[in-house]
């Protein structure tokens, strides 16, 4: 944790990774309406780590599931870049997650019969991309998995589960990873690892990454934590201190 970043505003757009604008996103609950993210506005700014906090029901796995091209919102606009991901066809909205989004589940949600470098090239080969050899040396040095690469998911701990998963995430060279509870299933020294992982990933590559976490310990590796609650933003700050953040 080697640098704190200012506060993001409006006018720094130009050098945003993602961007939401009036995000909505209102679901049917047995007949009646609930609204699970109410007119949210939002920059990223590249080669930042954010985290996003709230309670249960606050709204934040559901700003990053539209941010990510995963949920269409109700209403809103959502940026990857200078593309407009709400404006896509499903086709195409596939084609930029693929080539332009990476994502890090909790569960790792790797695939069984696939070993570890299957699983890592498994985006690139789905988009139908040949895959930079240099570039996944690189990466699967960085997140440690190297001696890893010929054994199945089931041979592996969940620590070393999930950096394959973060390996799998940046082989394409996203312009961003989203992380959803990343360290949820790991223990406090596992996830650590983890998140200091994720902390040199931004300090030394510049990757942008927005991360939805409970753990204000997680949140202390961010930049930026930004708090929901009853699907509004409530808090934004540049507070890395685990203790300030709870």
């Amino acid at each position: 944790m080697t640098k704190t970043m200012p506060l993001l505003t409006a006018d720094r757009a130009a050098s945003a990774a993602v961007r939401v604008q009036e995000l909505t996103r209102t679901y049917d609950a047995g007949g009646q309406p609930v609204t699970a993210l109410d007119g949210i506005d939002a920059t990223f700014v590249r080669g930042t780590f954010t985290a996003v906090m709230g309670p249960s029901g606050s709204g934040k796995s559901t700003l990053l599931q539209t941010a990510a091209g995963l949920d269409r919102p109700t209403s809103g606009r959502v940026f990857v870049g200078d593309t407009e991901m709400t404006r896509l066809s499903e086709a195409a909205l596939t084609r930029l997650r693929r080539t332009k989004i990476g994502f890090v589940f909790q569960m790792f949600n790797l695939i069984g019969a696939l070993n570890v470098e299957e699983n890592i090239t498994l985006p690139l080969r789905l988009s139908g991309a040949r895959p930079d050899r240099r570039w996944l040396a690189e990466v699967t040095h960085r997140v440690g998995v190297t001696n890893q690469l010929h054994r199945r998911p089931a041979e592996l701990s969940g620590g070393q589960q999930q950096r394959v998963a973060i390996a799998r995430a940046l082989a394409i060279r996203p312009d961003v990873v989203f992380a959803d509870e990343p360290t949820g299933a790991l223990d406090s020294h596992t996830a650590s690892a983890v998140l200091e992982l994720l902390r040199s990933i931004v300090d030394d590559h510049g990757q942008t990454i927005i991360m939805v976490t409970h753990d204000p310990v997680a949140a202390s590796y961010a930049d930026r934590v930004v708090t929901l609650a009853d699907g509004r933003i409530v808090a934004d700050r540049n507070q890395r201190e685990a203790e300030a953040v709870a």
